[in-house]
Order: structure tokens, then sequence, then C-alpha cells
């Protein structure tokens, strides 16, 4: 996390709000060896108290033992910003580039599940997902072949992070002046093609979480 307080001002319930529209980052753990990541889809409880995930039996993570520590990183979109964004160079002398972007942190420790608890964990993140891509009529596992979901499901494993900290940095130019901030949202937004520039244009642009 960006240790500079300008961009770390969201209240839990923003970054908690961030994660779970996200539903996609890496989750990490110090293994035997060093450090092990892995990157998993993952459902956050109502409260942001609980986030469930599911690895694969053979990954290295998943036999990290009970109850280890562990950290849920949640990207968001990000971009390179040009100090020539910024204005002419006579007004806003000696700047560098930098890059803007929203990351969450959930840290907290990590539990291995009974095997009953996967194919519930399993179709509550399908509905999710599948409830964003309307007006599609949603998949579920009743498309599939009689006793393909169980030979599946012999393949992975499910856990859950009990969450402790949540930590956010929404890195938009907090620490410019309005009008700096207002030309870098411009170009951003002015570069067709990139989404995630677009994307923090907006949040650029947005009022601050509250």
């Amino acid at each position: 996390m960006h240790p500079n307080p300008a961009f770390r001002q969201a209240p839990r319930a923003a970054n908690l709000a961030f994660a779970r529209d996200t539903g996609f980052g890496v989750l990490s753990v110090n293994g035997p060896e060093g450090p092990l990541a892995a990157h998993v889809p993952f459902l956050l409880s109502d409260d942001g108290t609980l986030a469930e995930v599911h690895l694969a039996r053979s990954n290295p993570l998943a036999r990290a033992g009970a109850a280890v520590p562990a950290l849920l990183a949640v990207q968001g979109p990000w971009a390179y910003v040009s100090p020539d964004w910024y204005g002419p160079h006579d007004e806003v002398p000696d700047q560098v580039p930098t890059w803007n972007y929203v990351a969450v942190h959930l840290r907290g420790l990590l539990h291995p599940l009974p095997p009953e608890a996967l194919e519930p964990h399993l179709d509550a993140l399908s509905a999710a997902h599948e409830e964003r891509l309307r007006p599609k009529r949603p998949w579920t596992k009743g498309k599939m072949t009689e006793g393909a979901m169980p030979r599946m499901m012999r393949m992975i494993l499910p856990f859950r992070l009990e969450i402790t900290q949540v930590d956010g940095t929404w890195k938009l130019n907090q620490n410019k002046p309005p009008e700096i901030r207002a030309r870098v949202a411009a170009a951003l937004a002015d570069r067709p093609g990139l989404a995630p520039a677009a994307a923090l244009a907006a949040l650029m642009r947005a009022e601050p979480a509250s």
C-alpha cells in the first residue's frame, strides 16, 4: 500500500465494495521455500469479514497448512501518467512520471474448508458472475452431463479467508491541485482503446468515496 495518506482516505465500506465488485485477486502466503501466490476468483461476505476461494488441488498454496496468514490483493484500473499532462513545464516544473491505480488488500487467516463446502461455493460463485451477464440466461451446473461436475470438483479444494485487516490505495493525483487532476483525467480519458485509463479518469472526476 502506498504510504501517502492522501491516497488512503477511502473508508472500509468503499474498499470492500470495490473488492466485492472486482471479485478476482492474487492470494498469497509464505510457503516453506518462499512466497506462494495464486490468481483466484472469490466471494466476499456481506459484512466483509470472510472471502471464499478455491484452489487447484495440485497448487502448492493449497498445501500451505491450516490457518496460515494470507493476503488477497485486489487490483483495479491503473495507467501511466506522463508529467507532460500536468501542464506547461514553466508553470509546473520538475515533475516525474507516475502511475495512478486502485488496489485493495485483504489480510487474514486462510482456512481449508471441508469437502462438502465446495459445491455450494461454486454454485454461489458462478451465480454471482452469471447475474452480471443478463439478459443472457444464467449458466448452471444442470447443463452438464451426469457425473461431470463431481469428477471436476475432485481437482479443486475450498478455502476461506478470515479477514482481519482491510487496506485500500486510491492513487488518483489527490496530492495535486484540482486543475492538474482535471488535466490528467482528460488526458487519460482521451486514450482510445485503453479501458483502464478511461476507468481511472472516471474515478478521478468522481466525488471521493465516503
